[in-house]
């Protein structure tokens, strides 16, 4: 009987962390007006089949953006128009910022795991929460981690989320 017990608790336990499994980043808090490296955790792909691509759309606000490579998979990003000129230091302003990055032709096995990562210069806004909207392609579906609003353990599909924590 204990046995039976020990087996359905465990067979409950992973049936919550495959259904609360998402694509998340790996620290979800960071100084305010800091280099961040953003890790994006790729737990699974897409009800058994492989991921074939990722892409993030990087929150309004954040600069410097740039990409990790990964080996077999293709980089691509895509520019953004600042709402208003940033000092970037030594004299240099900067009017646009990498708003997607994709990471495509690569295949993450749906048993496997990966992270995908990006530096980035975070805004001055203490106490806000900033959302990288995430798709994720596989060879058969796609999830559209892109859902913000409510509590992530509420939402189907959430968004990674990063809190900003004052200086």
């Amino acid at each position: 009987m204990r046995r039976i017990a020990a087996s359905t608790a465990a067979l409950c336990a992973l049936a919550a962390w495959n259904a609360g499994a998402h694509v998340t980043l790996e620290n979800t808090e960071a100084k305010t007006d800091s280099y961040y490296k953003a890790t994006l955790r790729v737990p699974h792909g897409c009800t058994g089949s492989p991921t074939v691509k990722l892409r993030v759309r990087i929150p309004e606000g954040v600069t410097g953006v740039k990409p990790q490579p990964k080996q077999g998979w293709k980089l691509e990003t895509t520019k953004a128009k600042l709402a208003a000129p940033v000092d970037a230091g030594h004299g240099n302003m900067i009017t646009e910022t990498i708003g997607e990055v994709s990471w495509s032709g690569g295949r993450l096995a749906d048993e496997h795991f990966d992270e995908f990562m990006m530096m980035m210069k975070l805004p001055d806004r203490p106490g806000a929460t900033l959302y990288f909207p995430v798709v994720q392609e596989c060879t058969k579906g796609v999830h559209r981690w892109i859902e913000t609003g409510k509590p992530a353990q509420e939402l189907k599909e959430p968004a990674p989320a990063l809190r900003l924590l004052p200086k």
